[in-house]
């Protein structure tokens, strides 16, 4: 583990308690979104930035809205249009009175969670600029860098590229998400849910209405994240990440393959998902269960087959029953 002490099961039950307890409050606010809000609470823990892709509708922002309540984390919502400058988003020098020169006016990106709400509508300037904060955790405005919080983590969401208005992201870009997450329809029950839920006053434009309690504060999330690195994972556990990701670039539904950069993905939310179940090691499963939102986005389906509307989740799908996964 490269020096990194190893946690012991009773730190890994401490901290699958503290982050059961982010979950559980979340389920409170966004009903029918379970496997959405798991492997959103794992990309926070394993420091990853998140797109969100679904309907209209569909809780996408009410979910990090409320993750920021939960956490007690500083919110800002992005609308991203097709005129939105880069500037909009990072921040200006602007000339201040009295021979002051310019001054640094920060813009919506610093601050801890931050929502991009429909980034697949942004022009190619503006997600460049988005692109370097992801990965730096800074922004540069007129040659100068100013770093970001420590907490910065990017939600993106984006609706499907069938509806119009819509234009796919650059893989350079996609690349740096995590993960990219499924968020569709609740089912009937779920939905009726929601409805009860308003009737008895909720509003998802109205925190305070959420009935949610903060379970932890940056210094928590903090602990979790450095928890999740000294979660123990075995040789075959890193032979089997490693096999999958290098299966994607030479499968023939795949004219794009997954980069060593999703291999570290993989790893770091297979920590975090052990961490998560109470374990101080990953499994197999862990990888296997993880694989689909770590690659979907990262790999691009033969035109052929995505005519034939073939998902990019049935191509992994194939590729995963086909590598062996170590035993034991």
């Amino acid at each position: 583990m490269g020096g990194i002490a190893p946690l012991s099961p009773s730190d890994a039950q401490a901290q699958a308690e503290a982050a059961g307890r982010i979950l559980a409050q979340l389920k409170r606010v966004v009903l029918g979104q379970d496997a959405a809000l798991r492997e959103t609470v794992l990309a926070l823990v394993a420091r990853g930035h998140v797109l969100l892709e679904g309907p209209p509708g569909t809780a996408k922002t009410l979910l990090v809205r409320a993750l920021s309540g939960v956490l007690g984390l500083e919110f800002r919502r992005i609308q991203f249009t097709p005129d939105l400058m880069p500037s909009d988003i990072t921040g200006v020098n602007m000339l201040t009175g009295g021979g002051a020169g310019f001054q640094f006016r920060p813009g919506p990106l610093f601050a801890d969670l931050i929502l991009g709400d429909e980034i697949n509508r942004a022009p190619a300037k503006t997600q460049a600029a988005l692109l370097e904060a992801m990965q730096e955790r800074s922004v540069t405005v007129d040659g100068t860098s100013h770093q970001l919080s420590p907490s910065f983590t990017v939600f993106a969401t984006q609706n499907p590229i069938e509806f119009e208005g819509t234009y796919p992201l650059p893989e350079a870009e996609l690349d740096r998400f995590l993960i990219k997450s499924l968020v569709a329809y609740p089912d009937e029950a779920a939905e009726q849910g929601l409805l009860t839920r308003v009737l008895g006053g909720f509003e998802a434009a109205e925190p305070r209405s959420f009935g949610i309690e903060q379970t932890m504060d940056v210094l928590g999330l903090e602990t979790l994240r450095l928890a999740s690195r000294r979660v123990r994972v075995e040789l075959s556990v890193l032979g089997y990440i490693t096999a999958l990701v290098r299966a994607t670039r030479d499968a023939p539904a795949l004219t794009l393959g997954a980069s060593p950069r999703a291999s570290v993905a993989l790893l770091k939310m297979a920590q975090a998902a052990a961490l998560l179940d109470g374990r101080e090691y990953v499994i197999p499963d862990d990888v296997k269960n993880l694989a689909p939102p770590v690659l979907r986005h990262r790999v691009a389906l033969a035109p052929e087959l995505e005519l034939e509307g073939v998902t990019p989740d049935a191509a992994l799908q194939t590729i995963i029953d086909r590598i062996e996964a170590p035993k034991g």
